[in-house]
């Protein structure tokens, strides 16, 4: 098993719980999310900036 840490562009929705959601099915594709945080938002364009640690299997 190793740890990554990575960056993602997540459309921001109209709900929380539909934002978290977004986010982590986002951070499944690239392994199992330890941890995550929103780094940016950027409103004109209607993004969040999500940077993250995922462990996956070797």
């Amino acid at each position: 098993m190793t740890t990554h840490f990575i960056s993602a562009e997540i459309d921001l929705q109209d709900n929380p719980i539909k934002l978290q959601k977004a986010i982590e099915a986002e951070l499944q594709k690239q392994g199992e999310p330890l941890r995550w945080a929103i780094t940016s938002v950027d409103s004109e364009k209607q993004k969040a900036q999500v940077e993250a640690i995922v462990t996956v299997e070797n």
